[in-house]
């Protein structure tokens, strides 16, 4: 029976500040983090703590010991609820971490996305935080084993395996799954008193600490060794302080020595706390660099804006973007506030983050999942702490905790990576950035060659705009030639290369330059089929063809499902006819790659997509080698587009553009366009001019008239038109409501009745479907959705949607998403 009773969830209104607590504050609602059941909680806090609100507690919630956020004090209980059954707060885990404002942003997200508020906590929270507690089972008479022959076989091999441990303490998850009927095994040695059942109580990441020696004297000692003396020397020219390992790399030394000297009264060395921050690898010291008078317009315009402000910097790509964004933070740093910065991707961009640490060192660190969880707590207690910084990360970094943040930049802001798919909250780091910059009052840059339609249609409402219209050091736009392959192939041509791009291959080679190929999709080949019967290979657990893929030549070829990384080898005869003639159409960057190899057999290839970059850190090796000319071409996916500068590539080779263009979504050209145009960009950067080679069956395709034009803004009027003629964002709002299930009826059938529901009420909105997915089926669940429709400037906040998972058997997961970037 739980000793506490739930007062139901309640979320923060916006606005809302917290009084501050007072000594006589007895009672606090605290927002639980326990999966099964969202709410908050009263709990009593014992006098010798001291909570406000935003603490993170610890408390027991039934048998568990679980993690809780401070919400508000209350001078009393409700009626319903005797003192006697209050808990007590445990301990505060971490003191102060929510502000007003912060909380607000959390509560807006939570709003606007349809998601409970502790779920939006979680993303916010660095892992660790918040754990649960775990069940453990400790041995207590180790000769228990031999007390009862007469011990049932779960009793004996419990025993036997705490017996075996080092500590003879184990997890009791682990136990029960290694032993059958655990729970009655483990209930006949609690009555025996043979061994305990306790509570681990969740610990959050711990502090790592490191020795520090310090010197304790002004001048150098004559008593001591000539050793000794130099060892002393180096502490005073480094400033009195050094880690101890690193006195002792620098010395050469022994640590004998040191405590040699401790005893003596001439140094200290004690453990201190040391930040476990991603700082990257050491880059020599960047000065500011003279700016053209499109980018010193532009500055001065962000530097004059002191409070809240939507900015779109419109740069073409090369136009310097970053250079501005850098002399925009210099000021803010000075003057003690630090400055967030988003990028789509972080293991795509070290090209970004090592320009900011050469030219702020010490004070960029990044923020992202790729990082170990002791980085991201220190990182995070970091930004608390209020020191100017920059803070680099993904689009989860926009919930940093910058205590005085002064400027938030998203660069290349029309990124779709910026968007959460799944799971809950399917927020745009664009949106929270939005409200974040409103509530701080700081400036927001919106940073990109092709902005996103959303950003372009604010323009005229709420968005400054700048345009920094050509390339730095008045480099030219590189040309983009078109090449029809419809063409090609009637002259006789089979090659995925058109001969224009054969001879700028070698040439490039020629002249030793180097050069960059893009391809959409990874792999090998789209797919493989019969050329008897006509038979497709699918994938066993997913509704989609197995890409082929075939590392080099003496590999193995095997086929691998781009959904759920299902695998297996090629067949040798096709399993529907038994012909032996498969083959593989479709071409990815492994075909690329191989093509390359057998005309340019010379040329030194790398290429980068996700299968080359799974390892930590193979990003920044990859695009290294190739920055530092170990590499003549590199042949990529949509990586290629994301933030790399590199001054070497002439060439820029799209070996098929068609894959882009017919695509069935509304966004496909907005897509493709961006795509191609941020890809073409990275022609031409350096003193050497580039030149683009697009290959396509459509060359009439006004994308393609656009890319080679460089006419992006047309494009986008364009587009916006036939947006607002099918009331498609950003002249609409659309809501994506996803089910997923083992059971296709079942899922199929509470499509029908959530549409229906959502039929029956007087709403604004147009319903599309039910329908199923464009894959239907993923991973063997079965995918259904229903999309709304609702008209310009319409709140999507309605009651409905909010009860609409309360309608859902409890096999079928209903996901909501909100502005959603893909249809399919």
């Amino acid at each position: 029976m739980n000793a506490f009773r739930p007062l139901g969830v309640v979320v923060a209104e916006p606005g809302t500040v917290y009084s501050s607590p007072r000594e006589s504050d007895r009672y606090w609602e605290v927002l639980v983090d326990c999966p099964e059941t969202q709410g908050i909680y009263i709990y009593q806090v014992p006098p010798h703590l001291k909570v406000q609100s935003g603490d993170i507690l610890s408390v027991p919630f039934g048998s568990q010991q679980l993690g809780a956020i401070a919400i508000r004090s209350t001078p009393s209980l409700p009626p319903s609820l005797p003192p006697d059954k209050v808990r007590n707060v445990e301990e505060i885990v971490s003191a102060g971490f929510f502000s007003p404002t912060y909380w607000e942003l959390l509560n807006r997200v939570a709003e606007y996305y349809y998601t409970p508020l502790m779920q939006v906590v979680r993303v916010a929270l660095p892992p660790g935080l918040l754990k649960r507690s775990q069940r453990r089972i400790r041995l207590i008479e180790p000769t228990a084993v031999t007390i009862d022959p007469f011990l049932s076989p779960a009793s004996r091999q419990l025993l036997e395996l705490l017996q075996a441990s080092k500590t003879q303490d184990l997890a009791w998850r682990y136990l029960k799954s290694k032993v059958k009927g655990a729970d009655w095994g483990l209930k006949a040695l609690l009555q025996r008193h043979w061994v305990e059942s306790y509570l681990e109580p969740p610990t959050p990441s711990r502090p790592k600490l490191q020795k520090a020696v310090t010197l304790l004297v002004d001048s150098l000692p004559a008593e001591v060794t000539p050793r000794q003396q130099e060892i002393l020397g180096v502490l005073r020219q480094r400033g009195g302080e050094l880690w101890l390992s690193e006195l002792l790399q620098i010395c050469q030394t022994s640590s004998s020595l040191i405590k040699a000297l401790e005893q003596k009264g001439y140094v200290l060395s004690e453990e201190r706390e040391v930040l476990r921050r991603n700082s990257g690898i050491w880059q020599a010291v960047d000065t500011p660099k003279t700016l053209t008078p499109d980018q010193s317009e532009a500055l001065n315009q962000i530097t004059q804006q002191t409070g809240y402000g939507q900015i779109l910097l419109h740069g073409v790509t090369g136009s310097g973007k970053t250079e501005v964004y850098l002399q925009a933070i210099a000021p803010l740093l000075s003057q003690g506030k630090s400055a967030l910065v988003l990028v789509p991707e972080i293991g795509l961009t070290p090209q970004l983050t090592d320009r900011f640490r050469a030219r702020f060192p010490n004070q960029v660190f990044v923020y992202h999942s790729a990082l170990s969880d002791g980085e991201r707590y220190d990182t995070w207690r970091s930004t608390i702490q209020g020191t100017p910084q920059i803070i680099i990360g993904t689009r989860s970094a926009i919930f940093a905790p910058l205590p005085k943040l002064g400027l938030i930049i998203l660069d290349e802001e029309h990124d779709s990576s910026f968007k959460q798919d799944q799971p809950s909250p399917t927020y745009h780091a664009r949106t929270v950035a939005q409200w974040r910059s409103q509530l701080e009052d700081c400036p927001l840059i919106l940073g990109s060659a092709t902005p996103s339609l959303e950003t372009w249609a604010t323009l005229q409402q709420n968005t400054r705009y700048l345009s920094l219209p050509q390339r730095v050091y008045a480099r030219p736009m590189p040309p983009v030639e078109i090449v029809d392959m419809r063409r090609e192939l009637q002259e006789g041509n089979r090659s995925i290369f058109s001969r224009s791009l054969q001879t700028a291959l070698a040439q490039l080679q020629a002249e030793n330059k180097q050069g960059i190929l893009f391809i959409h999709r990874r792999g090998h080949s789209t797919f493989v089929s019969c050329r008897s019967c006509g038979y497709v290979v699918e994938c066993p657990h997913c509704d989609v063809s197995l890409a082929y893929h075939h590392t080099h030549e003496r590999a193995t070829p095997h086929l691998r499902c781009h959904y759920c990384n299902y695998s297996q080898l090629h067949p040798q005869r096709c399993p529907q006819c038994d012909s032996p003639y498969l083959k593989h159409f479709g071409s990815g960057t492994q075909r690329v790659t191989q093509e390359l190899e057998k005309l340019y057999p010379s040329l030194r290839i790398v290429r980068f997509d996700s299968d080359t970059t799974r390892t930590k850190d193979a990003h920044r090796t990859l695009l290294t080698r190739f920055a530092n000319a170990e590499a003549d071409i590199l042949v990529g996916t949509q990586m290629l587009t994301k933030g790399l500068d590199l001054a070497g590539v002439t060439l820029v080779g799209i070996v098929s553009a068609d894959g882009l263009l017919h695509l069935s979504d509304y966004r496909a050209s907005e897509r493709a366009c961006a795509t191609l145009t941020q890809v073409a960009g990275r022609a031409g950067r350096g003193d050497d001019p580039g030149r683009v080679i697009l290959q396509t069956y459509t060359p009439e395709n006004p994308v393609v008239e656009a890319v080679r034009r460089h006419e992006y803004a047309r494009f986008v009027e364009t587009e916006l038109s036939q947006r607002a003629a099918l009331n498609y964002p950003p002249h609409g709002r659309l809501i994506l409501l996803r089910l997923s299930g083992v059971d296709l009826n079942l899922v199929e059938q509470t499509a029908q009745q959530l549409a229906n529901l959502l039929d029956s009420a007087t709403a604004p909105y147009e319903i599309l479907g039910p329908a199923p997915a464009t894959v239907m089926r993923v991973a063997n669940r079965y995918r259904w959705q229903i999309l709304l429709k609702f008209p310009s400037n319409t709140s999507t906040q309605m009651q409905i949607l909010s009860e609409l998972k309360a309608h859902c058997p409890p096999a079928i997961s209903l996901l909501i998403d909100v502005d959603p970037m893909q249809l399919g």
